[in-house]
């Protein structure tokens, strides 16, 4: 018995169902996977145009925190030594605040992206598993819905398994 040579008909079986499965596939399934995954990807498109909105908010308050910096500046020579070592405490504050916010903004916003990528990925994996499994499902059915050809497949296969087994 050649293991790499299997029968004509089986061939054929075989080509019949892969072709059925495909055209089901391409019809049904396709479709719905094609439009979850451009939704999703539409999703990630907005995320990245809100993180690079963050990034430009982010540049706006640091050119603010450069103005508030330079004026604060400007004070400290018509001011006393403890107001001026007053404001650069407040100026240092508000800088590592707004960095702080904004490394926190950007953090969240990569987050939000890395989550809706896993979600799209998780999503997509168990579309493809239900519909691959419902598919098998009715090619299965259909092919041994017979009861004679169940036993005479049956028989087949265990005629195939008896000359598989090596002679004692």
């Amino acid at each position: 018995m050649n293991l790499f040579l299997p029968d004509s008909g089986l061939v054929i079986w075989m080509l019949i169902a892969f072709i059925i499965l495909f055209v089901v596939l391409a019809k049904f399934a396709w479709p719905g996977i094609l439009k979850s995954v451009s939704s999703r990807q539409e999703h990630i498109e907005e995320s990245l145009r809100k993180a690079e909105e963050a990034a430009k908010t982010l540049e706006s308050l640091e050119e603010k925190g450069n103005k508030i910096i330079a004026d604060a500046q400007a004070e400290q020579l018509k001011m006393v030594q403890e107001t001026k070592n007053l404001n650069k405490q407040m100026i240092a504050e508000a800088k590592a605040k707004a960095e702080s916010e904004a490394a926190k903004i950007i953090e969240a916003a990569q987050e939000q992206i890395k989550t809706d990528k896993e979600n799209a990925i998780k999503e997509l994996r168990k579309e493809v598993a239900a519909l691959s499994i419902e598919m098998a499902e009715k090619v299965l059915k259909k092919e041994l819905s017979d009861k004679k050809a169940q036993t005479q497949y049956i028989n087949t296969l265990l005629a195939g398994m008896d000359k598989d087994t090596p002679a004692s």
